[in-house]
């Protein structure tokens, strides 16, 4: 049998009165004899154009394979111009939509995949596609909001490594030869700093490969789940990120359950779906844990108490009032647009709070840098005199 995987396998299974005992896969190919690649890298901007042109065209009375056939030949990206011409070509020959976008997880994740076969079974393709691509532009403001955040800090701590790097590589070594020539006693700090200098210019090649392999150990150790545990901890325990981490999932938890709830996917499935959207591990177990206690007759705002240290109060009301009023839909739509416009003007403040802080450690560096290259030069000056 062809399944996306064994718990799709098993419950087609099921369904037929069967149990599976062992699965042994073949080779990665549909029914319809095409390689199925594990592609990935389409940017959220073509996803935007794809879903948006695709509702447009539905709302028109196009069908989705031709549909599908105008949009790919306007993608620019080959692997997703590939996909999709693999995706008409199944949904020509039968195939649901939805299980035709599931071959391709790294391009139509679950969210994406549920909210469409939700649309396929209601009969609600056009509204469903709509609330979509406002969901991924949405998610797109943010994200774009929150890297220009990071770029400003981002480039002067290059900028700073850049020059001292300069620094130590060309000038130090300069005065080290006027220092040896005097024959002068250098204080610590000097000593370290042409130390610095020589290594920097006569093993520079042994420096590269030190920040090579800092690097490297910091992305193994962020991929492990212990360090990826301890990196999410950190985050929300540092006091300039922390308001910032919270307001940022918050956001994308109620804007994806708003999604998802206004296409009509059941609660729990929603929290599943989203918790695997969400970066920081504390929250993805929140949500998880949460779907469990929903699945058992809990109300979500009572599931999420437990979790008030990460998610503030403001949602745990609001969602309590949405479950009161029925329109849970609505308000957590609502409650992402606070939450989106609070991030938005946390990151617009975020230069002027991090600035300060960057222009005291520039200044360290160039103060202590330039008391250990002047304490020798004015025993110097003293000895002239």
């Amino acid at each position: 049998m062809e399944a996306k995987d064994r718990a799709q396998l098993a419950s087609l299974l099921r369904s037929q009165g069967l149990i599976l005992v062992r699965a042994v896969p073949q080779e990665k190919k549909s029914r319809f004899n095409f390689s199925i690649p594990d592609i990935g890298g389409i940017s959220i901007s073509e996803k935007m154009f794809f879903t948006r042109n695709l509702q447009v065209m539905i709302s028109a009375g196009l069908s989705i394979p031709r549909a599908l056939d105008i949009i790919s030949c306007q993608v620019k990206s080959k692997t997703f111009k590939n996909a999709l011409a693999n995706v008409r070509e199944q949904v020509s020959k039968g195939q649901r939509f939805s299980d035709s976008l599931s071959l391709y997880p790294k391009i139509f994740p679950d969210l994406f995949q549920s909210m469409i076969k939700v649309g396929e079974e209601t009969g609600t393709m056009e509204e469903v596609l709509k609330t979509l691509a406002t969901q991924m532009e949405r998610s797109y403001d943010l994200q774009s909001k929150i890297k220009g955040a990071m770029t400003y800090p981002a480039v002067i701590t290059s900028a700073m490594i850049l020059i001292g790097a300069a620094m130590l590589i060309i000038v130090v070594p300069q005065l080290s030869s006027v220092f040896d020539e005097m024959g002068i006693k250098l204080p610590i700090s000097t000593q370290i700093m042409i130390g610095l200098g020589k290594f920097l210019a006569e093993k520079w090649y042994v420096a590269l490969a030190i920040i090579a392999g800092t690097v490297i150990s910091f992305i193994w150790f962020s991929k492990k789940p212990f360090g990826k545990k301890a990196i999410d901890l950190f985050l929300l325990k540092v006091p300039i990120f922390s308001s910032l981490i919270k307001d940022i999932n918050s956001a994308y938890t109620v804007r994806n359950l708003s999604s998802l709830s206004a296409a009509g996917v059941p609660l729990p499935k929603s929290l599943e779906i989203t918790a695997e959207t969400l970066g920081n591990g504390f929250y993805k177990k929140a949500l998880l844990a949460s779907a469990d206690k929903v699945r058992k007759g809990e109300k979500l705002s009572e599931a999420l108490k437990a979790y008030s240290i990460i998610y503030p109060q403001t949602v745990i009301q609001m969602i309590a009032v949405g479950e009161e009023t029925g329109e849970t839909s609505t308000i957590l739509a609502k409650l992402a647009d606070f939450y989106e416009q609070n991030v938005s003007e946390t990151t617009k403040n975020m230069a002027s709070i991090i600035e300060p802080i960057m222009i005291l450690i520039l200044g360290g560096a160039i103060g202590f840098f330039a008391i250990s290259m002047m304490q020798p030069l004015n025993s110097i000056m003293q000895g002239i005199h």
